[in-house]
């Protein structure tokens, strides 16, 4: 099968499109034929090593210390076709389209990915594509999770700084959901995008400080980092909670234990928690079109550097696809799931 190798850590050429042997599924996985996955930004901080030290060491042993080991396929959530079950397996069946994130299990960059059948995993509603539901893994099942810990169910006012990318465009739509006044913050060319998504107000970054407005919010889901905890914290009810979406380093670790201790103030840093019930849930909304994926660009596995080098510059607005089957690669193909609200993205092209 072919699959892209991580030959190298560090620049996107590390990835290599290379002819390797299909996987036989164990006792208890599927055997699942990949249609689409996706590029993250952890996925390029992962393969850059463009992390805090706090988590370098271990990840250097799961992947190699001194280089990556061999035939390691990168690729963190997928969306195919069951291909084949191992022993005990009852939930799926082969011909089931499911979807789902590997996790630091990775594999997702290739033609066929073995997954536990007790891992998170769902099955496709059949007016979602592929490419929309391959985004959710990640993405999706982050917003929800970053959103629950934040409490928002009892949160009247929301700010999902980061509002145009993949984590963020879920959780504009999902805190809209779960009926919160919604604050996006964002670049100013995704400003009609994320009202689009449902967004009450929309501050463009580049002209606007949100912790300068003299706003409160209930919940700060912050998906960018790069702006200090204590500023962030002067924008929160007294009672409010501050969502950190990204890998925290060991300075984010001691201020969050600082406001924890100080104030009434919540902070939230690290993993946002997956579950197969959060999968099944979000899938329910996909179906229903009140949940969409905003697909940015697609690539062929053939342009996964060019994908990750994109993805890298920080600019991508929403998701970033990856799609293994050559026929479903189409620029005239109506994106799935989408509505008429915002407009489908050609497929990109080699530069």
């Amino acid at each position: 099968m072919r699959a892209a190798v991580l030959a190298a850590y560090g620049a996107p050429e590390g990835l290599q499109l290379q002819e390797i042997d299909k996987p036989e599924p164990k006792a208890g996985e599927l055997l699942v034929c990949v249609h689409a996955t996706s590029v993250t930004r952890g996925d390029t901080e992962i393969r850059a090593f463009d992390l805090p030290w706090l988590f370098r060491i271990p990840l250097r042993i799961w992947l190699g210390l001194f280089g990556p080991k061999p035939n390691t396929i990168m690729g963190m959530e997928f969306a195919g076709i069951v291909e084949s079950v191992g022993a005990g397996v009852d939930r799926f069946e082969p011909g089931d389209a499911v979807f789902g994130p590997t996790g630091m299990g990775f594999g997702a960059y290739a033609e066929y990915v073995c997954v536990s059948a007790d891992e998170v995993i769902a099955k496709k509603p059949e007016c979602v594509s592929f490419e929309q539901a391959a985004a959710v893994g990640i993405g999706g099942l982050a917003a929800l999770g970053y959103l629950n810990k934040g409490r928002v169910h009892d949160a009247k006012k929301v700010l999902i700084r980061g509002a145009s990318g993949s984590i963020g465009t879920f959780a504009v739509q999902l805190a809209k959901h779960f009926g919160a006044h919604v604050t996006g913050v964002c670049p100013t060319d995704s400003v009609q995008r994320v009202e689009q998504l449902g967004a009450d107000v929309v501050i463009d970054y580049t002209r606007q400080d949100f912790t300068e407005n003299g706003e409160t919010y209930d919940l700060i889901l912050d998906v960018v980092g790069k702006m200090s905890i204590s500023r962030c914290l002067r924008s929160l009810s007294r009672s409010g909670c501050y969502v950190r979406g990204t890998v925290p380093g060991l300075w984010e670790v001691l201020r969050t234990l600082w406001a924890t201790m100080t104030s009434r103030k919540r902070v939230v840093i690290g993993d946002a928690g997956e579950s197969t019930e959060g999968l099944v849930f979000l899938a329910g909304l996909l179906e229903t079109g009140e949940l969409e994926t905003v697909v940015d660009r697609r690539y062929p596995l053939e342009q996964i550097a060019q994908a990750h080098r994109y993805v890298e510059k920080g600019h991508k607005k929403g998701n970033v696809i990856i799609t293994m089957v050559p026929g479903e690669l189409d620029g005239e193909t109506p994106v799935h799931g989408l509505g008429a609200r915002i407009e489908p993205i050609t497929t990109a092209q080699t530069p």
